[in-house]
């Protein structure tokens, strides 16, 4: 994964610089990494050194999420494979690039089994804008993410660490008020790359119920940020 281009953000690959000035951005221009960048350096766990095994797995998931959720057009995401690519959560039927790209990475990643019901956040009910929306409304400075461990790293046709994703519930989320705690959830996830170590296969594994019910009440301020998920599948 190349480093940041042209002074640009520090945590994320093609985001700017000439390899970008022919992309299409799903609002009209690169996001704004500031608020979210700030967060995560006064809050993250682990500060891993440039260049490091970890800290080049860190910058390809958020490089990843990234193009995932900001670029159009498949020729663009730069951090995936073009040809062959699939994305899966909690073991779930895996998704192709066109379906994640339909209905947003963050209705894929929040994909569920459970009866409509009882969603607390239904995604088969959401566009990709109202997602988007929903979600930056409930985190106005951004949904941070950190890897904590990397099992198995590259050039391994098969990448596998622990992440930490975390923000602040300071606006409302589906009609719930905002209580200013912070959510946040811990995950395994599985790159399958391909020799030059852009994702063809994602898999994701976390506790999608516990993180929803966080929205509805603060989470309590002695939770522990070294937890470990136990994976329960599909919920």
């Amino acid at each position: 994964m190349a480093s940041a281009e042209g002074g640009g953000d520090k945590y994320r690959s093609f985001l700017h610089g000439d390899g970008e000035k022919k992309t299409v951005w799903r609002h009209g221009a690169p996001p704004n990494y500031d608020l979210v960048n700030k967060l995560f350096e006064e809050e993250r766990t682990k500060e891993w050194a440039e260049g490091s095994v970890e800290e080049k797995v860190q910058r390809l998931l958020k490089t990843w999420e990234m193009e995932m959720v900001h670029k159009v057009r498949p020729e663009d995401q730069k951090s995936v494979n073009l040809k062959n690519y699939s994305a899966s959560t909690n073991g779930l039927k895996p998704l192709t690039r066109e379906e994640v790209m339909a209905m947003g990475g963050y209705n894929a990643f929040l994909a569920t089994t459970l009866p409509p019901e009882h969603r607390i956040y239904d995604p088969e009910a959401e566009s990709v804008e109202s997602a988007t929306s929903t979600f930056l409304t409930a985190f106005p400075r951004g949904f941070a993410i950190e890897v904590l461990d990397v099992y198995s790293g590259p050039p391994a046709p098969r990448i596998a660490f622990k992440f930490r994703h975390w923000g602040y519930m300071e606006g409302p989320f589906k009609g719930h008020p905002p209580h200013g705690g912070r959510v946040e959830f811990f995950g395994v996830c599985v790159f399958h790359v391909d020799e030059d170590i852009k994702v063809e296969k994602a898999e994701f594994f976390y506790e999608r119920g516990n993180f929803l019910a966080s929205f509805l009440t603060a989470p309590a301020a002695s939770a522990s940020a070294s937890g470990c998920p136990v994976m329960r599948g599909a919920d």
